[in-house]
């Protein structure tokens, strides 16, 4: 496959990583019955490890690898607190406020991830 379609796939599960959350977020907070359904529980698992194999292919394809290239490892890191504030929004057991506040969080650290990957700097759009 080449760099270019793995490149797009890669974009394509970005786009629906989030639009995804915010809308399962939003859900949540109307407090939707939707929300629960299982497709908001499987999907965002399948397309996230779509887009976690794109991404191995195109750093193996581009010879840039995180710890090495710093703006990659800012990418990991930023991963990281996405995923931890995600599931804290989505977790039922916190309070309505701690929830919206780690949601945004997560939504804004999943911008400063792509900012990161658009202008290829560790501080992104920091800098």
């Amino acid at each position: 496959m080449s760099y270019l379609a793995i490149k797009h796939l890669h974009i394509a599960c970005v786009i629906l990583s989030i639009s995804g959350f915010c809308l399962r977020g939003l859900l949540l907070m109307q407090k939707s019955a939707l929300a629960g359904r299982r497709v908001f529980k499987v999907l965002p698992h399948v397309n996230d490890s779509l887009l976690l194999a794109a991404a191995l292919v195109l750093m193996v394809k581009l010879e840039q690898y995180p710890f090495i290239d710093a703006w990659l490892t800012a990418k990991v890191f930023g991963l990281i607190v996405y995923i931890i504030l995600g599931a804290l929004a989505f977790g039922v057991r916190y309070p309505p406020r701690m929830r919206l506040l780690a949601g945004l969080g997560a939504v804004l650290s999943f911008g400063w991830i792509v900012s990161v990957a658009l202008t290829k700097n560790p501080w992104g759009w920091l800098a």
